[in-house]
């Protein structure tokens, strides 16, 4: 199986240059892939119905002898109807086909097939529109449907994959060692491939689907643990002692049950009593959750300790705002803090790095500047990062290696389900901040159909008098339009209809960082009224005095990035409010914003989010570095997952390297999938 992945597409019959670049565009790059390329969904076609009796509106299978040979009308230039009438013996049922030329000679009177789509018309009179067919005899019980482009259909696809199964030896090597087959009722890997492509009933593809879906995820636990395993290879240098109880007397607020359980949680890490290597911990939670107090209480115990600590944050203005808020939090205690970002002059960042060196700074708070060469710390402690994944991995590791191994904190503004943090952040331990601090309001949240924009535009309008300030979220890009163009446009429109006396501010990802810098630093500072936005708002500054955001098109964003967008305002006092515009008829879109309109809990909208669209869209989540998943599902495979949880441990603490005989095809399966980790970033 193996030596399939390097064999190219094109030693398959019918498969040449231009069809091999098709697949690779699915991600099929060789003869291996392709059989690894799952189908998304089956048809099965054995569950044959009358015409009478199928029901309106739904696929069916129906089994029916051709009256007359396709007859050919051309409509207008370009579209060209192919028509016939078949019969089940009691019922005629009507057919017809689009610009497809080769139907007269393939539907043949007299003869009798299988037709496979959706029934309309009436009841009296039912029709099919261009179903897919086979001859009574060629009729697969369930037929594999497989993700598509233009220009390859699931019926080339499935052809291609008949022939790869050519070249697949009868015996082949099994990745799972066949102690654990036996103990969890696992089919071999031949069986399983053969009945996930072609099953021969739906049995076979359950036991197919649970085989290939258990390996899949050991074989992503392994990787994940291996991660975790070597992040610990090395031992602390930094031995913290716990002084947060010294640092929540001097807050003027009381500390969330959630902030006290993580900040006890990264603190066990760091006194290194219990653990002996540095702390690499993820705390998560949901905007307005107080992540930065948790930072603020670490970066206290570590500074009474005598160390040093860097909080690196992906944009100038977000650095600026934790600088500000850490200020207010430790800078009564005498602490010292500095602030390192692109924009000062040569002079002000050496004097910074003078005495950064020198052991004048206590807290070194900036953007990817923190990295410089010309940054050295006297003892770095712990880093933190804000919104880990807005950084590649040479730039993380770069901070991390100005220190004597510190310790690392990730904080993360995206809530996500415990379980697909697991994965996400697989190398991490994990704190969760689930409450939200007393006085935090949730945001009031509608949705509206576009006729009732207008209204909207007053209600803007009334909280801009009142001195307020609002977000709109501009619509998306249309296809060969560019995210400048889509906003210029759109800005022009609402200041010609609607806001002719306001100034308008504007954000695009065409726009330079300092451009973006300049226009939040005006928005932030109440000297713009309206900012129009693409989603490049979406990890944003703090902007108290913005009450409202409008979202234009909601229905083509994911939940929690709606979620995220929404997070922008209600950060001060004031009753924010969060409008949803949309004439989306779908039920998948109308869940999603329905799901907005009754929940501000961001646990509970990535939940719904990671039920409704799985994990492989879940908010981007190639960008966190999780490998994409073939066949697992995060959503329905929970207990497969904790299952392949409990047999990856007991494998690696017989086995840490997979270097024994009996798991080196898990160890190929491990490099394999985690190819792409160097990519995205997940280290």
């Amino acid at each position: 199986m193996a030596s399939l992945f390097q064999l190219d597409l094109t030693t398959l019959k019918g498969v040449g240059e231009k069809r091999a670049k098709l697949f690779q565009k699915l991600g099929v790059q060789s003869v291996g892939a392709l059989l690894r390329n799952y189908p998304r969904a089956y048809e099965d076609w054995r569950q044959l119905s009358s015409i009478a009796c199928a029901p309106m509106g739904e696929v069916c299978a129906i089994k029916a002898t051709v009256l007359h040979r396709p007859t050919e009308t051309r409509i207008r230039k370009g579209m060209t109807l192919y028509k016939t009438t078949v019969t089940d013996g009691e019922q005629d049922l009507k057919l017809t086909f689009f610009n497809n030329p080769y139907i007269p000679n393939l539907l043949l009177e007299g003869e009798t097939y299988v037709f496979y789509g959706k029934i309309s018309g009436s009841f009296l009179h039912r029709e099919m529109t261009s179903p897919e067919f086979c001859r009574q005899s060629d009729a697969l019980p369930i037929q594999p449907i497989y993700r598509q482009t233009e220009g390859l259909s699931s019926r080339q696809i499935s052809s291609a994959v008949k022939n790869a199964f050519a070249l697949l030896p009868e015996i082949i090597h099994d990745p799972l060692p066949e102690p654990v087959r036996k103990a969890y009722a696992l089919c071999h890997l031949r069986y399983a491939l053969e009945n996930i492509h072609f099953p021969k009933d739906l049995q076979a593809l359950s036991i197919a689907r649970h085989r290939l879906i258990f390996e899949e995820l050991l074989v992503l636990q392994l990787g994940l643990l291996q991660l975790k395993s070597q992040g610990k290879q090395s031992v602390s240098h930094h031995p913290i002692t716990d002084y947060s109880e010294e640092f929540w007397k001097l807050l003027p607020f009381t500390p969330t049950n959630a902030q006290r359980r993580a900040v006890k949680e990264a603190l066990r890490d760091m006194c290194g009593k219990e653990t002996p290597y540095p702390m690499n911990r993820l705390v998560q939670g949901d905007v307005g959750s107080g992540k930065t107090a948790v930072a603020a209480a670490l970066c206290h115990s570590v500074i009474r300790s005598g160390k040093q600590a860097a909080l690196m944050a992906p944009t100038e203005i977000l650095a600026k705002q934790h600088f500000a808020s850490l200020s207010s939090f430790l800078e009564r205690t005498g602490m010292r803090l500095g602030l390192l970002t692109g924009s000062m002059t040569p002079s002000k960042k050496r004097a910074v790095c003078t005495a950064l060196q020198k052991g004048d700074i206590d807290l070194l708070i900036g953007t990817h500047a923190l990295i410089s060469d010309s940054v050295q710390f006297r003892d770095l402690a712990l880093v933190i990062t804000d919104e880990q994944h807005r950084f590649g991995v040479r730039q993380r590791s770069s901070l991390s290696e100005k220190g004597n191994d510190p310790h690392h904190l990730v904080m993360s503004a995206t809530p996500i389900p415990r379980t697909l943090a697991l994965m996400i952040y697989g190398d991490l331990d994990i704190s969760v901040l689930d409450e939200r601090p007393p006085g935090r309001q949730d945001i009031a949240t509608y949705a509206i159909p576009s006729k009732k924009r207008p209204r909207a535009f007053q209600f803007l309008r009334k909280h801009i008098e009142q001195g307020y300030q609002c977000y709109i979220i501009c619509p998306l890009i249309e296809e060969g339009q560019s995210d400048m163009a889509s906003v210029m446009d759109y800005t022009e429109w609402i200041k010609r209809e609607f806001f002719p006396d306001l100034e308008i501010g504007v954000l695009h990802g065409r726009m330079k960082s300092k451009e973006k810098e300049a226009v939040m630093e005006r928005f932030a500072g109440g000297k713009l009224p309206i900012l129009v936005s693409t989603t490049v708002v979406e990890v944003g500054v703090d902007v108290p005095n913005a009450v409202v955001m409008v979202i234009e098109n909601a229905e083509r964003y994911g939940l929690s990035q709606l979620h995220q967008l929404r997070g922008r305002v209600g950060r001060g006092s004031v009753k924010s409010t969060c409008i949803l515009i949309s004439d989306a008829q779908n039920e998948e879109a109308v869940t999603r914003l329905r799901t907005m309109c009754q929940t501000c809990d961001g646990f509970q909208i990535a939940e719904a989010d990671l039920r409704l669209r799985g994990p492989g869209d879940f908010f981007g989540t190639n960008q966190h570095g999780l490998p994409d998943l073939k066949i697992a599902n995060m959503a329905d495979d929970l207990e497969t997952l904790r299952l392949a949880q409990t047999v990856a441990r007991e494998v690696l603490s017989e086995d840490p390297e997979l270097s024994q005989p009996a798991h080196r095809g898990l160890r190929g399966e491990v490099r394999m999938l985690f190819q792409q980790v160097g990519k995205n970033g997940m280290n």
